[in-house]
């Protein structure tokens, strides 16, 4: 009988383990997306986007990736 109570409290760490872990996750992941729409929208303000350089190959010499040569 006392196996059966070491089962039942130990599933409940790992269940409440389980949660927690799973809640801060989520919480880190909702402030990186709060953080990457500031940062877009301050882009935005500045006037200065990002550019485009397409698609990106590694040169196998130098081991840089550089925009792909058509």
């Amino acid at each position: 009988m006392p196996h059966v109570f070491a089962l039942l409290i130990a599933g409940a760490g790992l269940y409440a383990g389980y949660k927690w872990v799973s809640r801060t996750i989520a919480e880190a992941q909702q402030t990186a997306r709060v953080r990457e729409a500031e940062l877009r929208e301050a882009m935005a303000r500045s006037g200065r986007m990002p550019k485009d350089l397409g698609t990106l190959e590694a040169d196998p010499e130098t081991g840089v990736y550089r925009p792909r040569q058509k």
